[in-house]
């Protein structure tokens, strides 16, 4: 099975009060954007992406495995969620970014 249909949900402060989505349309595989303005918006629009017929869900690495815990439960382990991660070379610049 090919991956066709996937989701990506990022924080992003001023994001709209329901949410920013932007889809990315191939013609072979449909990638759906979420911006969100706090982890906790993640849950419904995780859920709706499911109920899209999303194959699997990354999330960016502002969730952490917290969130990403709260994401997989919340859509009962319908599809594989995954989160970007940043190596410890990286650690002092994205420290800088959300501090």
């Amino acid at each position: 099975m090919a991956l066709t249909h996937w989701g990506f949900i990022y924080t992003a402060t001023g994001s709209a009060a329901g949410g920013d989505v932007n889809v990315v349309d191939t013609g072979k595989c449909r990638t759906v954007l979420v911006g969100v303005e706090q982890p906790e918006q993640a849950i419904a629009f995780a859920r709706r992406l499911v109920d899209e017929g999303v194959q699997l869900i990354e999330l960016c690495g502002g969730f952490g495995p917290v969130w990403a815990g709260r994401i997989i439960e919340a859509i009962d382990g319908a599809v594989p969620v995954g989160t970007v991660g940043y190596g410890p070379e990286a650690v002092n610049q994205v420290h800088a970014l959300f501090s």
